[in-house]
Parts: structure tokens; sequence; C-alpha cells
């Protein structure tokens, strides 16, 4: 190897070391860095003249470069490093731990109180034997109006305001009712004891007491049978499980498409509650769900002979339960995801 590439090779070594030496804290060590070993470093312009040194020398040349190279980069991880653990040292001394302090709060996540109420009431149906099952929310138009004996232009479709898609005859649920149709056709010739929770979705003026999407909870039971007294029993058990055992059912005849006859469901609000007139209107009770006997079209349309088998269904806003249950004034809250709002629950 030539003297004059040696010597520039351990000059760079010794210079390169020097200097390192001199560095008195990060910033230093990083323009020490940038230096030797950047783009346009020393140690990169060493490894270009490579070229310039004869053939038979080039490989002992390259060795060498790459001791010094290694060297230089070792020492400037060991000072490095001291300048950080010196820098440590200086914040400690300066700002002192006292590890007896206790350890910050770290806020823990919550279920939404709309999946709160929905796990509720599935579980107080479970211990009911009722099974959960789920339908998709994009229905046809024959799952969501004509199976429920609401065939074209029947008046009692403007009971919903209806979100059609640009596809003819497909839209967003207006109700958990179609998934009536999903799971007679899946579990026909069985019988059915089932509830359907999920989000619908209706056109309406989004205010204080109404949003476009909410969610709602089907029941539904099919067999041999079945009578009005098995649906008032379930909803009067239901309902003291969820409200209070000492809780009062009244039932008054409605109407619905898919239910014959059909029902509404109020309970008795409790008089010491102070939003007992505002809540029921001044009647002392309030409504909590739709209910009646599976209408015979309907059973037919899931499968079963109405002559053999009977049922029958209901369906209440979760929504709407926790708003009487805290009195919440604004439907609206449960969609803002406001944590002041949420941390309540």
């Amino acid at each position: 190897m030539p003297d004059a590439a040696t010597d520039a090779l351990k000059t760079l070594e010794t210079e390169g070391l020097a200097e390192l030496r001199a560095c008195a804290d990060e910033a230093a060590l990083r323009a020490w860095n940038t230096k030797y070993f950047g783009d346009k470093g020393l140690m990169k312009a060493a490894f270009g003249k490579i070229g310039g040194v004869p053939k038979d020398q080039r490989a002992a040349y390259g060795q060498e470069a790459n001791r010094v190279k290694l060297a230089l980069e070792s020492a400037h991880q060991i000072k490095l490093a001291e300048e950080k653990e010196k820098k440590l040292q200086a914040s400690l001394t300066a700002n002192p731990l006292d590890v007896t302090l206790p350890g910050r709060f770290r806020p823990r996540g919550r279920l939404h109180p709309a999946t709160q109420i929905l796990r509720q009431i599935s579980g107080i149906f479970a211990d009911m034997g009722f099974q959960v099952y789920r339908t998709r929310e994009v229905e046809t138009d024959a799952m969501n109006f004509e199976a429920l004996n609401m065939p074209a232009h029947h008046p009692a479709r403007d009971m919903w305001d209806t979100f059609f898609t640009t596809t003819p005859g497909v839209l967003l649920r207006t109700h958990t009712s179609p998934g009536q149709i999903h799971v007679m056709r899946e579990t026909h010739p069985k019988p059915i004891r089932v509830i359907l929770p999920g989000m619908c979705y209706r056109n309406e003026a989004i205010s204080t007491r109404s949003e476009i999407q909410f969610h709602q909870v089907e029941g539904l039971a099919i067999g041999a049978g079945i009578t009005m007294a098995d649906l008032k029993g379930t909803i009067t058990a239901f309902a003291r499980r969820m409200f209070g055992p000492e809780r009062q059912v009244r039932i008054r005849s409605s109407y619905f498409p898919f239910t014959e006859p059909s029902i509404e469901v109020d309970i008795d609000w409790p008089k010491e509650d102070p939003n007992r007139d505002r809540l029921t209107k001044g009647t002392g009770w309030l409504e909590i769900m739709g209910a009646g006997m599976v209408h015979p079209h309907v059973l037919r349309a899931g499968g079963y002979d109405p002559a053999e088998v009977t049922g029958f269904a209901f369906g209440m806003g979760p929504q709407r339960m926790l708003m009487l249950r805290h009195a919440v004034d604004d439907i609206r809250l449960f969609w803002q995801n406001d944590l002041r709002f949420l941390r309540q629950f």
C-alpha cells in the first residue's frame, strides 16, 4: 500500500477521534457525524480514492479504510451514549423524580349507552329462552313491506318515511320486522323464539325526539298453541326486569299491518319521579312498545301454516328506553359523541 494513502487514512482516523473527543453535546456529535459519514463526508471521499490505488494494493487499502470506518463509528456510538447519559443525569438532578408519587390516571374506555341497553335487553330475553338473530340493514321492498302484509300502494306504508336507493326495489330497512321473514324461512318448520336487534333508518326531520337512524329490538315467537296470554306474560316479565318489579303493564288496542290483533304496551311510571308528568303527559302511563299476534299472511310469507301454528311479535326502541330511564330530553345526544354526556353512563 502506498505510504501516502496509508498516512491519509491514519491522519483521518487520528483527526476524527480528536474532534470526537472535543464534542461537548449531541448537536456537536451530529455535526461530526455529518462531516465524516454524510453524503459528502470524509469517509466517503476516502473510499472514493480506492480507484487511484494500484490494483494489487486495492484490497489492502479497502481493508484499512473499513477498519478506520468501524473505529470511528464505534467511537461515535460510545461518545453518543455518554452524552445521553450525561443529559439524563443532568435532567434527574434538575428535576428529581419522586417515585412515591401515584401514577397518572389513564381514562378507560366505556361502552356506548346504546350498546349497554342493547346488552341488557338481550340478557333479559336470553334468560327467557330467546336467541339473538341479526339480519341485514339493506333490504328489498318485498321483504320490508310486501312480505309484512303491505303490498304496493298500501296506505300503511306511509307510516314509514323510507330511504330508497338508486337500485329499484332496494332500500334501507325502516324497521327490524323484515328479520321476521328471514328467520322464519331459515327456521321453518321448527318453533321460533328470537329477538332481532339492529339499526333502522327513516327519512324524518331530526329533532329532540326523532333521528334518521335508531336502534330497534324486534321479538318473535312462533309455535303451536301460542296465544295473547303468552305475549302478555313475556312483556310483563320483561318490563318488570327492565324497569322494576313493581311495574304494572297496560295494554291498548292498536294497528300494525303485520299483526292481528295489534296492541301497544304501557307501563305505569313511578309517582316519585319528578319527570313523571312530563314523560307521561300527565297520564301516569308510558308507552314502551308495540306488539301483537303475527298476521296469518306474514306466517304464510315465512313458510308457516297459520292453521297449525300461531305466534306473537313485538318491537321496542332502546334509545327511547334510555331517555325514559335517565330523563334525557334530546335523542341527538346519543349520536354527538360528547364525552361529557357519555361519561354519565
